[in-house]
């Protein structure tokens, strides 16, 4: 680390004050994903990070009402050379689903705009020189190469297996770091999303019957065509016709 010249012995990293500053392009690039309902957790969990350590103040006081977690090493065991590889393959597989991200911002905005964006180049132009520029875009670009079609980066078949070797150190860190009461949003965020985006089911059928319960939303069934609304109490009453029910939905 860079050497501090004002304190003896110290690094600089270490006297910069807890608080993010922001541009707002991340701002901007959430209300995109936003907009085209495209998940990005991974970056809407950085963006929430840097509004809360802005308030400081806040947080001072809240460090002296709210208790984390008080565990001993016995309890949770870490190893240091352990974490130390766990990290760097939490790490890289979190960054991989970060660029999955955004690349579904600009894949979706691409369709609906009708711009004709090639992610390939993306990655291509990206590695020339930029904020993101990483020794992993050559993957990348590889990757949408291979399959200009591709849903999603993930699902190309080189990352998809660099993920799948990387999930269990992931899950250590995320557990390690759970335990000890360390906020770590960004890889938990990734990990969510990882773990939402493999499964062939999620629980969201509870979301979509208690939208239809509160607000008369309906829903579509697993055994049948058609859209669907049930009466759930005695006091629902009848919400006419169920087309019209869906004509809000984006």
């Amino acid at each position: 680390g860079k050497k501090d010249e004002f304190v003896d012995g110290g690094y600089v990293v270490d006297y910069i004050l807890d608080k993010t500053g922001m541009k707002g392009t991340g701002r901007w690039t959430i209300q995109e994903a936003a907009e085209r309902s495209v998940a990005a957790p991974l970056m809407a969990a950085s963006l929430d990070a840097r509004y809360i350590s802005a308030r400081k103040d806040e947080r001072i006081k809240a460090s002296e009402i709210l208790k984390g977690p008080e565990v001993t090493s016995a309890e949770i065991p870490v190893h240091k050379m352990q974490m130390l590889d766990d990290l760097k393959a939490a790490l890289y597989a979190a960054k991989v689903c970060s660029y999955a991200q955004g690349l579904g911002i600009i894949k979706s905005c691409s369709e609906d705009m009708d711009w004709g964006i090639n992610l390939s180049d993306c990655a291509r132009m990206w590695k020339g020189g930029c904020i993101i520029r990483a020794a992993l875009l050559q993957k990348i670009q590889d990757a949408l190469a291979r399959d200009k079609n591709l849903p999603n980066l993930i699902l190309d078949p080189v990352v998809a297996s660099e993920l799948n070797d990387r999930t269990a150190a992931w899950r250590r860190v995320v557990v390690v770091a759970v335990g000890y009461g360390i906020s770590t949003p960004a890889l938990c965020g990734a990990l969510n999303y990882f773990d939402s985006y493999r499964r062939k089911s999620l629980p969201a059928n509870l979301t979509q019957a208690q939208r239809d319960f509160f607000g008369g939303h309906t829903y579509e069934r697993t055994d049948r065509e058609g859209v669907f609304h049930t009466a759930w109490t005695d006091a629902h009453k009848s919400i006419g016709d169920i087309n019209e029910r869906t004509a809000g939905e984006v």
